[in-house]
């Protein structure tokens, strides 16, 4: 999981975990915007704070609390696309970041259902902001959420 760069935000995440549960049943568990408080590491401090609409959906809005470095922070993202049970895309509307497009996508497989994340991203204070700190945060963020996902969907 190394940020390279890209052609539409300086830095690009991606990984790849395959779960042993139906496509149905993963694509509702990302779904759900309160399981993303699951998957986040507990140092963020992370919350659900609302939806604009009791499902996810296109144009869906959700906002959130968290604490990066101990300092406390609103995001506000955008399901800019929706297409049920393979994929949707979030967008921050308002956070931490300059910009901030995360890809999930869903496909089955003979071994289990493959996670996709692809995050599209920009920081304030470019490169060196990104090295020092960005970077480092991130991966210990979704290494996170890899273990989270492996324990909350187990191999049936």
């Amino acid at each position: 999981m190394t940020p390279v760069a890209s052609s539409k935000a300086p830095f690009v995440l991606e990984q790849e975990q395959t779960v042993r549960r139906s496509l149905e049943e993963v694509f509702a568990f990302f779904s759900d915007p309160r399981n993303l408080g699951e998957l986040t590491p507990p140092w963020l401090n992370f919350r659900v704070l609302g939806s604009s609409t009791p499902e996810m959906a296109e144009g869906t809005t959700i906002d959130y609390q968290l604490r990066v470095h101990g300092f406390p922070l609103r995001w506000r993202s955008l399901i800019s696309s929706w297409k049920p049970p393979f994929e949707f895309v979030d967008e921050q509307l308002k956070g931490p970041y300059r910009s901030w497009v995360h890809r999930h996508s869903f496909h089955e497989t003979e071994d289990g259902v493959v996670v996709g994340d692809r995050v599209e991203y920009s920081v304030p204070g470019g490169a060196l902001v990104h090295r020092l700190f960005v970077r480092r945060d991130l991966e210990r963020i979704f290494d996170h959420r890899r273990q989270s996902l492996a324990s909350l969907l187990p191999d049936q």
